[in-house]
């Protein structure tokens, strides 16, 4: 990855996609998944992916800071180890895929949970319910099945952010406790992948560099996040980031 050679084109890509990560962050929940292939549209292949993971580390120090004494531990510990499988299994996906697939690779995992939120937002009969009952097996099994997709879907594409908010909203916690637990899982989950990362040379000091000159926007769009959380109809910016991220995977698809 040569910084030198990004135009202006590409800097202002990347520095957008920075501002998003940092409104995801700053409490304005899924608009990460769109800065996801926005990213992957100026950087090849799996560097795209190791480009925003130390972004998503910086900005979950943010949530932290306003989050972290509300959660859930019981329903975090429960779907932690199944997202250690799935990061597992997702490094190991990775290890194997050709560079050149990436791009698709991305698209489609992205566009698979779009279709998941989607459904249980707007189209489901049985949206904005729990599972039924609260029988323990079901619980454990529930939380079996969306950790480890969030493992998996984490790793390859950064892009668990829909699949922990549906099992966090079917577990109907109160919005606090929903962020402080979710700002604890991506937390662990994101340090958990660097190691996997490095090895696979998806973050290198050239990365680096440019994640330092990123910074600064995602901060500001930390700023800006928690500014927008308190003035949002989220429905209507749902449908708007639902859209847009729709678009730049057709985008990664066709280009």
């Amino acid at each position: 990855m040569d910084a030198t050679a990004f135009s202006v084109a590409d800097w202002t890509m990347l520095l957008i996609a920075a501002f998003l990560q940092g409104i995801s962050k700053g409490g304005v929940p899924g608009v990460t998944i769109l800065a996801i292939p926005m990213v992957a549209q100026v950087i090849p292949g799996k560097a795209s992916t190791g480009l925003i993971l130390p972004m998503l580390l910086l900005g979950d120090l943010f949530a932290l800071a306003y989050w972290r004494r509300s959660a859930s531990w019981r329903d975090l510990l429960r779907a932690l180890p199944w997202a250690l499988v799935g990061v597992i299994l997702g490094a190991l996906f990775l290890d194997r895929l050709d560079d050149r697939y990436m791009r698709p690779v991305i698209a489609f995992t992205i566009l698979f949970i779009l279709i998941i939120h989607v459904w249980r937002n707007y189209l489901s009969p049985r949206r904005n319910t729990a599972p039924e009952g609260n029988h323990p097996v079901k619980r454990h099994a529930f939380a079996a099945l969306m950790g480890s997709m969030g493992g998996f879907t984490t790793m390859v594409a950064n892009a668990a952010g829909p699949v922990m908010a549906m099992y966090f909203l079917a577990l109907r916690l109160s919005k606090a406790t929903f962020l402080g637990t979710s700002a604890w899982y991506f937390f662990m989950v994101n340090w958990v992948k660097v190691p996997f990362m490095i090895h696979l040379k998806m973050i290198t000091v050239e990365s680096l560099r440019v994640n330092a000159m990123m910074a600064p926007i995602l901060v500001l769009g930390v700023v800006s996040g928690v500014f927008i959380a308190r003035r949002l109809n989220q429905r209507a910016f749902d449908i708007v980031v639902t859209t847009l991220t729709a678009i730049a995977c057709a985008r990664l698809l066709i280009y």
